[in-house]
């Protein structure tokens, strides 16, 4: 992973933990649940950008180097189930 990408993947996890921390106390606090299931649907859309900017790498470094190194129908199988598996 590039530099420049990976601080942003840092960053963004960074952020994430400020979330799941805040939802902590919303917790021990007695929040409204309604505000609670927002901040857990914000968290979750957040996780899965930072999978998407993963995913996106993987596949522009790392299966531009298996075709190259001609190994795609190795990569193509390992790509769609890590796809499948980050659906789930």
């Amino acid at each position: 992973m590039a530099e420049c990408e990976k601080e942003d993947v840092i960053q963004r996890l960074k952020k994430i933990e400020g979330q799941v921390k805040g939802i902590q106390r919303m917790i021990e606090d007695n929040k409204y649940c309604v505000d609670i299931l927002i901040q857990i649907a914000a968290v979750r859309a957040a996780i899965n950008k930072v999978g998407i900017k993963v995913l996106e790498n993987h596949t522009r470094e790392c299966l531009k180097t298996a075709f190259q190194n001609k190994r795609e129908e190795e990569m193509i199988e390992e790509l769609i189930d890590v796809v499948v598996k980050f659906t789930k």
